[in-house]
């Protein structure tokens, strides 16, 4: 029966009866064997998990998991599709597929999951998570528990790990050991034309792209340039500096061009790896944590109050709070572990988040922060 313009899509997956074996075979030696759905091909990245209920296509397709296994700690996957399929570059309901994903193609090496639904169900869904992974040529393994599996890593920290599918070994990788960045980020500048009141420099350390909708639907010129892209003379009334994966040491070139910018007078914003590579430039420190913050409920909570935010993170290291210069403060912490989440510096506007408060797939308690950046630039302070 149809119950409006968005009528939920209703598919199931093909015959699954020729379901192959497949081993995730993690760096300690321990194995785990599950089936195998997706692209038909051996991999090898550093095994994470992500906490969250919901949001594995806006996940799947993020920028900062590049180089890593995703494994998906609910435990029921894949009961709403995906908003996009190879034959269509859109959504429905007039959603283009840049307003459902976080970049244009998915960014993790392989999924673990517990149980893969059969079929799927939502009015955006275009296809099954099973078909859209084949077509990008990304493995995943299901009838795995991801319980046990989280708990392990939780135990002894983030580690490697090789998807070996029909026994096509594959040789160890580790993306925290060269520049993922590069691999992620725009080649060249690009200007989304707001309205014209202000302009935005946001650099791509591998954005995503509910960060260059929310500047753009704000009513700003946003030019959107390459991680290594010498912006600090830019003219510009405000600069963003995105998220992105990996080890932001391995990111060292962006940070004399970090801090050339900062001798101007504008304000600045960090998201994610955007933070710790400002923190960097200050001259703190950061440090890989053991099995870092993935998920949209991360607590986090306002230093000097008791105020408590609801977050969305996916990020592997930190900032070392101990190291921040006195000129700067910090802003908010883990209420799970007490790491730093934000610092702010003490006189002029400029601060910066661990998590994303651009909220997708949510939640929205920390969009205020955003549109606190958006206000200021457009006072011209």
């Amino acid at each position: 029966m149809r119950v409006g313009r968005n009528v939920a899509r209703i598919l199931l997956l093909p015959s699954m009866a020729n379901i192959t074996k497949a081993q995730l075979v993690l760096h300690d030696g321990s194995c785990v064997i599950g089936d195998h759905f997706g692209g038909h091909r051996s991999m090898s990245g550093e095994v994470v998990f992500n906490t969250g209920m919901v949001g594995y296509p806006e996940a799947m397709t993020d920028p900062s998991y590049r180089g890593q296994v995703l494994v998906l700690t609910y435990p029921l996957i894949g009961n709403y599709g995906v908003p996009v399929n190879g034959q269509s570059k859109g959504g429905i309901a007039g959603l283009k597929m840049s307003e459902l994903l976080e970049s244009d193609r998915i960014q993790v090496s392989g999924l673990v999951v517990s149980t893969l639904s059969k079929r799927y169900s939502h009015s955006t869904a275009l296809d099954h998570l099973d078909s859209w992974m084949r077509q990008h040529d990304v493995p995943g393994i299901s009838e795995v528990d991801t319980r046990t599996l989280t708990k392990k890593l939780r135990t002894h920290g983030t580690m490697l790990g090789k998807m070996v599918i029909d026994g096509q070994d594959v040789q160890w990788e580790d993306p925290n050991e060269r520049n993922v960045v590069a691999e992620v980020s725009v080649q060249e500048a690009r200007l989304y034309p707001g309205l014209g009141e202000k302009k935005i420099i946001l650099v791509d350390f591998g954005c995503k792209e509910s960060i260059l909708r929310h500047l753009t639907n704000a009513r700003l010129d946003v030019l959107r340039v390459p991680w290594n892209y010498d912006w600090s003379d830019e003219p510009a009334d405000g600069i963003v500096l995105s998220n992105g994966p990996g080890d932001p040491k391995m990111c060292s070139g962006a940070l004399d061009i970090i801090r050339k910018g900062l001798k101007r007078d504008r304000p600045v914003l960090g998201i994610c790896l955007g933070h710790q590579l400002l923190a960097l430039a200050v001259g703190a420190d950061t440090f890989k944590l053991k099995f870092g913050h993935r998920g949209q409920n991360q607590p986090c909570i306002q230093v000097g109050t008791k105020r408590c935010f609801i977050t969305s993170q996916n990020h592997g290291f930190a900032v070392n709070e101990q190291t921040l210069p006195q000129e700067w403060k910090p802003w908010f912490f883990n209420a799970n572990d007490g790491t730093n989440e934000g610092m702010q510096h003490r006189e002029r506007p400029i601060f910066s988040v661990q998590f994303h408060p651009e909220a997708n797939p949510g939640p929205l308690d920390t969009v205020f922060l955003l549109d606190s950046f958006i206000n200021t630039v457009r006072r011209g302070q």
